[in-house]
């Protein structure tokens, strides 16, 4: 049994990482780190998690805690990995990295988009970008990954086909997304309390939301994000638009993705416009397309559970590739409906 540290254990993801490790059937959570709960009981931390997982005690970090840990999921606010990442790699331990620290390439862009100095430079080769649907054989070897965001996920899984097939202008991508409230983290927010979201519908981050950044790296284009907030717990929605490269049939697009996706376990492409409650609860993505003739541009649709696809489940799908075991190991394509 592989035995795994995870940093951040009190937060939603966290938790959302136990539920996936309590039936996994090659990782087991060994050790949990979370400060703002250090010194509590799992069951306190986290109702949903029974058995005998709930009367572990959540830790606070020390170095010397990873002894004996094969692999540490990190799900802490961007800056923190970079503070313990040469530790964990020094310990022997491989790494999974749900941080923004180590997903852009350029230490010049992580501060254009983050405001500050990158504080591990000499890093950014050892890690890998995580999304297993692209880059699988590199997660497979891997020692560190840095995987992708939520926002990106959905972004990066409707639209990469689409930009690699050379059927969209990458200059002229336009994505509007809307995420469940969870993204903004377990953290008492006046902007994500209930009487604030419930019956609401609100974009932020405009013009310089930080996952821009993420999405233009991996896709290669030029991107126009807007964010939104919607008045739902968990899930994303990516709708994206860009300028056509020439006349095509409508469903060209659409059959670009099933190509791509053809053979990938959490990839369903669907002829309907997916919905967040498809995926909810799992790490199955839903994406469609669509050549709009009238105004010459592409639609494309993601759809991801943003504590799934993108986060716990998109750890755990890395991991299972980092250390040879089946890659849907402990996760599932298929929501919870309704």
């Amino acid at each position: 049994m592989i035995r795994s540290a995870i940093l951040g254990a009190s937060g939603y993801v966290g938790g959302e990482l136990l539920r996936l490790l309590s039936r996994h059937p090659g990782i087991a959570a060994t050790r949990l780190f979370g400060d703002s709960k250090a010194g509590q009981k799992l069951g306190a931390v986290h109702p949903h998690i029974g058995g005998a997982a709930a009367a572990l005690e959540v830790e606070r970090f020390t170095p010397d805690a990873l002894d004996g840990i094969d692999l540490v999921f990190a799900a802490l606010p961007h800056g923190e990995s970079q503070k313990w990442a040469d530790t964990i790699l020094a310990s022997g331990a491989r790494l999974v990295d749900l941080g923004a620290d180590f997903r852009l390439r350029d230490p010049d862009v992580y501060a254009t988009w983050y405001g500050e100095a990158h504080q591990a430079p000499h890093l950014l080769d050892q890690f890998v970008y995580g999304i297993p649907e692209l880059h699988c054989e590199a997660i497979r070897s891997a020692r560190a990954v840095a995987a992708a965001g939520c926002y990106p996920t959905a972004t990066i899984l409707a639209c990469k086909p689409l930009v690699d097939a050379g059927l969209i202008d990458p200059k002229s991508l336009i994505v509007d997304a809307a995420s469940g409230v969870s993204g903004a983290g377990r953290g008492v927010k006046e902007g994500t309390a209930f009487n604030t979201v419930d019956g609401s519908f609100a974009a932020y981050g405009l013009l310089n939301h930080r996952h821009t950044a993420e999405m233009e790296q991996a896709l290669g284009a030029t991107v126009l994000f807007t964010p939104h907030l919607a008045p739902m717990t968990r899930g994303i929605l990516a709708t994206c638009y860009a300028t056509a490269v020439r006349e095509m049939a409508a469903d060209e697009p659409l059959k670009v993705l099933r190509a791509a996706y053809a053979n990938e376990p959490f990839v369903r492409v669907s002829d309907d416009p997916p919905a967040t409650k498809w995926v909810s609860g799992s790490n199955g993505a839903v994406v469609t397309a669509r050549y709009d003739p009238r105004t010459g541009r592409v639609l494309a649709l993601g759809a991801i559970d943003n504590l799934g696809k993108g986060a716990a489940g998109q750890m755990v799908q890395c991991a299972n590739l980092m250390f040879g075991l089946d890659e849907a190991a402990g996760l599932s394509a298929e929501g919870v409906f309704p």
